[in-house]
């Protein structure tokens, strides 16, 4: 019922920026979280940020503590500024939507971001 798309990805050399977008459509009525996830190849998919839709209150992963920053852009959009980028940043990025508090619902099909010389 919901349907994102990601935006914003491609090649950045270390120490540099990237800013992914995450548009939302169909029944996205009563969302309660977007948040950003990522997997690198041979790893699992991790939590990367997060925000809440109703208080604006975030949350990230110690790794990018300091460089990323998730914001919300309007009632469909929600943005991944990345800052001082390594090479181990280097996965596909996934947006993700919450319906209730339990937990990610919807996926987007990500965004490929790498980070090399």
């Amino acid at each position: 019922q919901v349907q994102l798309v990601e935006s914003g990805g491609g090649l950045v050399q270390p120490g540099g920026s990237l800013r992914l977008s995450c548009a939302a459509s169909g029944r996205t009525f009563g969302t309660a979280a977007m948040g950003w996830f990522r997997q690198a190849p041979g790893k699992a998919r991790e939590f990367v940020a997060q925000i809440n839709w109703r208080d604006g209150s975030t949350g990230y992963a110690d790794s990018v503590k300091g460089r990323f920053t998730i914001s919300k852009a309007n009632a469909n959009t929600v943005y991944l500024q990345m800052n001082s980028l390594k090479p181990e940043d280097t996965a596909v990025y996934y947006c993700a939507v919450a319906k209730r508090t339990t937990g990610f619902d919807y996926w987007g099909q990500g965004t490929q971001v790498t980070v090399s010389s």
